[in-house]
């Protein structure tokens, strides 16, 4: 019987996904010495075939761990979940603003006064409670894959996580502590942040929020900025919360923000120019804590922004759900807000509300030392984040379709290029792919920077100019075809990221003598994600962006239109390697220069015989 389109998630819960499954290892061995061939000198792969060799060998290590693997894949739900959440998440030292916290950055809103920005947070707020509703009913649509191998029904498990969650400190780990019962007994809460001060909402309405302005403008009351211990490095934040614990007052405090919805955090205008590149810099970090930047809760899963200018977006933590979750809460938010009619009760038919609580914070000389501290570091990374913010306006998706290429595959293949025009080589790229064909799957790498890729970006590089344009173009057509089988490969639970990652973990388990595999300056590299992608398409006006993974990278966003493609590149300035406005312009020359090659080899497969120009 075929399945529905609006079956929703309660029906599902009965059809039970596959499990992930355990590539076999002499694959993953393979793919990966294909992928890493060229990215390292020769010496050195000669050296890491023959550790692979070995590892893969009859009766060798890797058959040891990977019957293991398999035992663990009995045993468990999704054999890669904890382990890949530790890894690429709760592990990771590094702040979140910037280094791990995507944004979402909406459309610039026309504010005329503050009551207008209130009102409009009243609604956003408004819509959040009724999307929650969907999920908590389980309500929601189940999605059914698009692109690639379209029609499978997906994981719906990350939706349920995006109000729930929490990300706690911890000196070594964090923690990702989710509620699980929805409807728990203490009514629910959101806490509004706004002049770096904290207040809790329980019943939302307009006038609420205007009354937690007022009350944030009382200089008297006004507390230290708190939040900005939560943009810090973890163990610095886990440091000073084991600090702040040790006062009641303060514990109570962290209570409510740790059981919260949602933070809405109504910032100061800003005095930028509200360009796109700007709006994304403030949605990212706040624009450090002489601005907006200690008006956040880094640590909660979402925290909608509101600024009294119209900039407006959402930060999210991204250890419990992708990018996927937050287009689609942020798009339902967008249209609810929109098409709402703005509910304005008369005054006089409100009982007179409680007025929201502030949240109170103990401070003493230490606490001081660790705000300034955390305010400080907060800065240094406001001013190393360099971004470019570039609509490509030639052409979107409509054109490389005609070409009978696949949109995604087409634009990693040009971010290799542009990569290639910059620096002269090729790096270890990572680009997302969703696994949630299976069940509580996250996510697996596409490894982007294929040899196939490699061929094609020399070809359009060579300055001897020895390639034909159908020498060009079977390459282009090689490179988008290797981009998009190992695209396949990973959304069907066959990369190598993943499965390695695993086989890792697995000897540490066994306390093992760490494998040389994993040892060897290869396998390093070959984790040194340079090049960070992914593709988040919107339906709605509106953009997504982030930090580069490593300080000497690049974090390349794109959201592919039917005419235009929006492209977010950072990097830090600190890195004399990396420069984003020279990235987005090797990024343009590209894409007009496949244009053009495509446009020509059509020209040239539409002529008849004997007008063919002879290319010498």
């Amino acid at each position: 019987m075929p399945i529905l389109e609006k079956e929703t998630a309660r029906d599902r819960d009965s059809q039970v996904l596959p499990k992930v499954p355990v590539p076999p290892l002499k694959q993953t061995l393979d793919t990966y010495l294909k992928c890493v061939q060229y990215l390292v000198k020769e010496e050195q792969f000669k050296k890491t075939k023959a550790i692979v060799e070995k590892f893969g060998a009859p009766g060798g290590v890797g058959e040891v761990l990977q019957k293991k693997l398999l035992e663990r894949r009995d045993k468990t739900t999704n054999w890669v979940y904890d382990y890949w959440l530790e890894e690429m998440y709760l592990n990771n030292r590094l702040a979140l603003p910037v280094n791990s916290s995507p944004v979402m950055v909406f459309p610039k809103q026309t504010f005329r006064d503050h009551k207008d920005a209130l009102r409009f947070a009243a609604r956003l707020i408004r819509g959040v409670l009724e999307y929650k509703g969907l999920i908590d009913e389980r309500a929601l649509p189940v999605e059914f894959a698009r692109g690639q191998l379209a029609g499978t029904p997906l994981c719906m498990e990350q939706y349920y996580r995006l109000f729930t969650s929490y990300r706690y400190p911890g000196l070594k780990t964090d923690t990702l502590k989710v509620q699980t019962n929805a409807a728990s007994s203490a009514p629910e809460h959101i806490i509004v942040a706004c002049k770096n001060q904290f207040f809790v909402l329980d019943v939302v309405i307009l006038t609420q929020l205007e009354k937690i302005m007022k009350m944030a403008e009382n200089a008297e009351e006004r507390l230290p900025p708190f939040g900005i211990l939560t943009s810090d490095g973890r163990t610095e934040w886990a440091q000073a919360r084991d600090v702040l614990t040790k006062d009641q007052t303060n514990r109570d405090s962290l209570a409510l923000i740790e059981s919260c919805v949602c933070v809405v955090c109504l910032d100061e205008p800003s005095s930028l120019v509200p360009s796109d590149t700007n709006r994304a810099l403030l949605m990212l970090h706040g624009g450090g804590h002489e601005k907006n930047g200690a008006n956040r809760w880094y640590d909660k899963s979402m925290q909608f922004v509101i600024g009294m200018n119209g900039i407006c977006g959402v930060v999210c933590e991204h250890s419990p759900f992708e990018g996927i979750v937050l287009v689609q809460c942020s798009e339902f938010l967008m249209k609810y807000i929109t098409g709402s009619p703005s509910k304005i009760v008369k005054a006089s038919s409100i009982r007179e509300l409680p007025p929201p609580r502030r949240l109170l914070w103990k401070c003493n000389p230490q606490i001081q030392g660790l705000l300034a501290a955390s305010g400080d570091r907060l800065q240094r990374l406001v001013n190393n984040l360099d971004m470019d913010v570039f609509k490509f306006k030639a052409y979107g998706k409509e054109f490389i379709k005609k070409q009978k290429m696949s949109p995604d595959a087409f634009i990693q293949v040009a971010l290799q290029l542009a990569f290639y025009k910059c620096n002269g080589r090729l790096v270890s790229t990572y680009e997302s792919a969703s696994i949630r064909r299976f069940q509580q799957g996250r996510v697996d790498n596409i490894r982007s920077a294929t040899p196939e890729a490699l061929a094609f970006v020399k070809s359009m590089t060579d300055e001897r100019a020895t390639f034909t344009d159908s020498e060009k173009t079977k390459r282009l057509r090689d490179a988008i075809n290797a981009q998009t089988n190992y695209t396949i490969a990973a959304i069907t639970g066959m990369a190598i990221d993943n499965h390695l990652l695993g086989l890792l973990k697995i000897s540490k388990e066994l306390n093992m003598e760490k494998p040389e595999i994993f040892c060897d300056e290869t396998y390093l590299t070959s984790n040194q994600f340079i090049l960070s992608t992914s593709q988040v398409p919107t339906t709605v006006e509106m953009f997504c962006c982030y930090g580069p993974v490593v300080p000497n990278g690049y974090g390349a966003c794109y959201n592919p239109q039917s005419d235009h493609i929006i492209f977010c590149v950072s990097s830090f300035w600190e890195n004399t390697e990396t420069s984003s406005a020279v990235f987005v312009k090797a990024l343009n020359e590209g894409l007009l220069e496949i244009r053009d090659l495509c446009n020509r080899s059509s020209t040239l497969a539409t002529k008849p015989a004997g007008t063919l120009k002879v290319h010498i």
